[in-house]
């Protein structure tokens, strides 16, 4: 019972946070044609409380409810590697999202309609991949992954070349 419990609270705290996602990059563009200051400062406040009231609570409880159900129900196979992989796409445009906020507001800020374009559809994208992985939970081949990535402290090899190739 407590994985169905689970699972309701990550499926409605993923709707919200993605809902916020999706609806966020509307309110940035509509700073485009403000530049009175008291209707800017309202679209900043109700874009701030969207942002840091809504979207960032139903982030941490989705993420928070996923991990769970990633031991309730263990699940460590090649198709929710790549859900996560994906979910961390979702977790940058949240922070890129926390960002823009800071910025779009000022007097001086902008936010293309380009941009809108952009943000919304890549953040369509990464839902439609998460449902896809999710729904479909395709099976991988893990030949095609390269062979440090099969040994153990293989990433930790990888990772230490390239800080040493950085500071040399």
């Amino acid at each position: 019972m407590t994985v169905v419990w689970l699972k309701t609270a990550h499926i409605a705290s993923l709707v919200v946070w993605c809902g916020c996602l999706l609806v966020i990059p509307g309110l940035f563009a509509q700073r485009q044609g403000v530049s009175h200051d008291p209707t800017r400062f309202d679209l900043q406040r109700l874009t701030r409380f969207l942002f840091v009231t809504i979207a960032s609570p139903a982030a941490f409880v989705a993420i928070g409810t996923g991990i769970a159900l990633i031991f309730a129900r263990e699940v460590f196979t090649a198709w929710f590697a790549l859900k996560l992989l994906v979910v961390g796409g979702l977790v940058a445009m949240h922070v890129r999202h926390g960002f823009v906020v800071l910025r779009v507001f000022e007097p001086s800020g902008t936010y293309r309609t380009w941009r809108k374009l952009a943000a919304t559809g890549l953040t369509l994208g990464l839902i439609a991949a998460i449902l896809w992985l999710v729904l479909d939970k395709p099976v991988v081949d893990m030949a095609l992954l390269p062979d440090w990535l099969h040994q153990p402290g293989g990433l930790r090899r990888v990772v230490e070349d390239l800080i040493y190739q950085w500071i040399s």
